[in-house]
């Protein structure tokens, strides 16, 4: 058998990752972290050189924060600024048609959105990844088919290269594996998971280029909802600057995606070859879009793969790191025995719910940008001018959404489901963000005590073993609340104790009394017998039915 015959070799890892971009490098750090092998899959011999996603919000920040990254390589990301809330939306003769506030001090202890360059952050994550002796990376191959049965997976892959090797084959056999292969997932294809379209799709082109003077932007982001031009500038990391401009009928998309195109294009706003260097431009089609099932047996998607949106509201690549953290924990879990593989039915549920809030906020903004008709248009700026007739309407908040059901959450409670908050905090004379003076998967903390103090020894031994934390968050204690972002929390939510999920979402709240009943529903979710409703604490009870 020459080497252009098919070639068969067995590779065993734990965990299978296909797709060497962030959400795939992501997740095999995580799980990696935890000692197990992974093997990552790539079909491309070497990193995209160029920038896709652009921004960053707080929550994806806090994400990459417990991977290690923002501890040597916060500089990577330029928090959003300018005038009222830092993301504008004006209409073609430049009035404030609305503005959401990202600007915000955000709940996960970050700026609420950030600018980045990608090719920086993916260099960072893959090294990072390949220091983790547990993990490999294999570039230049190709998922071909996927085989699996109760226990285990096989993928089967083809050298990508149709060079002296072609032809080759070998086969990766882990417990799980994970497609983070993006919007034309492999994965996904072998699998017969099916998509959804939302229905919107627009053709848009994308100019990346690194600002050559020292001019500053009035907002962060402006959207300019011009019938005759539809565009966006954004910041888009350090020195960066994107323009994107939406295809019209009356040219095609290889005149849109042609370079003298795009300086006519951002010629309006001054930017020239002079004070410009054009680094990328290409047209892209933004659309909406989600998978119905997020798991076929021991295989599960995430990223791209299992959903895509219109880039509105810069949350495409957010919310695929947000499934690689709620799918690392579980995985981890399960793959320990420290929780029934039952916990992975609800990665997607949770999921998916969250992102199709997103997914519709995004295309609703997109629909306001992309009018054309000239008439709609002013329909649509007198519409909003009018909502704008209260001055504090004019800044809004980004969307929050609150993970889908079923979820590993505790039954009846209304902060059950919501992003946590991480605030700084002095330990010992250290003053840091808490994850990393505390840290922790599951995070217990009590707003002047300490939440383990009355439980049972080994209900606490067993918290303490899955990667539990708890700390009291005092005025003058040993963790200590200094800038007072817990106590406004706490007060704001009428309660003293919170319980958070290694992915920063709420598994329960409650007084001092509910500790015992949140750590035991939390038990009994993570091995896969949960609690009856009547069973749960009297605080969420009385809350679920007043609600």
């Amino acid at each position: 058998m020459n080497a252009r015959d098919a070639k068969e070799s067995a590779e065993l890892a734990d965990f299978v990752v296909v797709g060497a971009g962030p959400v795939g490098l992501l997740t095999a750090i995580l799980l990696g972290r935890k000692g197990w092998r992974v093997t990552v899959v790539e079909r491309w011999p070497s990193r995209y050189p160029m920038p896709r996603a652009c921004t960053i919000d707080h929550e994806a920040l806090r994400i990459l924060q417990s991977a290690g990254v923002m501890a040597e390589h916060a500089d990577l990301f330029e928090p959003s600024r300018g005038e009222r809330g830092g993301y504008q939306i004006r209409n073609q003769d430049g009035v404030m048609l609305r503005a959401i506030n990202w600007n915000r001090t955000a709940e996960s202890g970050f700026a609420n959105t950030n600018g980045f360059y990608q090719p920086d952050l993916e260099a960072v994550l893959e090294s990072m990844a390949i220091a983790i002796p547990s993990v490999g990376i294999r570039r230049g191959w190709s998922a071909e088919s996927i085989v699996q049965d109760e226990s285990s997976v096989t993928l089967t892959v083809a050298i990508t290269d149709a060079g002296a090797d072609a032809g080759s084959r070998e086969s990766i056999t882990g417990r799980w594996l994970i497609g983070a292969d993006g919007a034309n997932s492999a994965v996904r294809e072998l699998v017969g998971i099916e998509t959804e379209d939302a229905g919107f799709e627009a053709d848009w082109l994308v100019v990346d280029y690194e600002q050559l003077d020292d001019r500053q932007w009035d907002a962060f982001v402006t959207q300019y909802c011009d019938p005759e031009q539809p565009a966006t500038a954004v910041n888009s990391g350090p020195g960066r600057r994107r323009f994107e401009f939406m295809r019209r009928d009356d040219i095609s998309a290889e005149e849109l995606g042609r370079a003298d195109t795009a300086w006519r294009l951002m010629a309006p706003w001054g930017v020239t070859p002079d004070n410009a260097r054009l680094q990328r431009h290409a047209v892209y089609t933004f659309r909406g879009s989600w998978a119905r099932d997020w798991r076929r047996g021991r295989v599960l998607i995430a990223g791209d793969a299992a959903h895509l949106m219109p880039p509105f509201l810069g949350q495409g690549m957010c919310s695929g790191l947000r499934d690689a953290a709620a799918l690392a924990w579980r995985l981890d879990l399960a793959a320990s025995g420290h929780a029934s593989e039952n916990i992975l039915d609800s990665y997607g549920t949770e999921r998916s719910t969250h992102v199709r809030e997103i997914i519709d906020e995004a295309i609703a903004i997109g629909r306001v940008i992309c009018e054309l008709d000239p008439v709609r248009a002013a329909e649509r700026d007198a519409a909003m001018l009018a909502e704008l007739a209260d001055p504090a309407a004019l800044t809004v908040e980004p969307p929050h959404p609150r993970l889908g059901q079923p979820s590993i959450t505790a039954e009846g409670d209304s902060n059950a489901g919501r992003l946590s908050v991480q605030g700084r905090i002095e330990v010992d004379g250290a003053v840091g963000l808490f994850d990393d003076l505390v840290g922790g998967e599951w995070e217990l903390i009590g707003l002047g005590f300490d939440p383990l103090a009355d439980v049972p020894r080994e209900l606490a031994s067993w918290f303490l073993g899955v990667g539990g934390t708890s700390t009291a968050i005092t005025a003058d204690g040993r963790a200590q609340d200094i800038d007072g972002t817990y106590a406004a929390w706490f007060a704001a939510h009428d309660r003293t104790v919170v319980l958070s999920r290694p992915d920063f979402y709420i598994f329960g709240t409650g007084n001092a009394p509910d500790v015992e009943p949140l750590l035991r529903s939390l038990r009994a979710e993570l091995e896969g017998h949960p609690v009856p409703s009547d069973h749960h604490s009297s605080t969420n009870a009385l809350e679920g039915a007043s609600t």
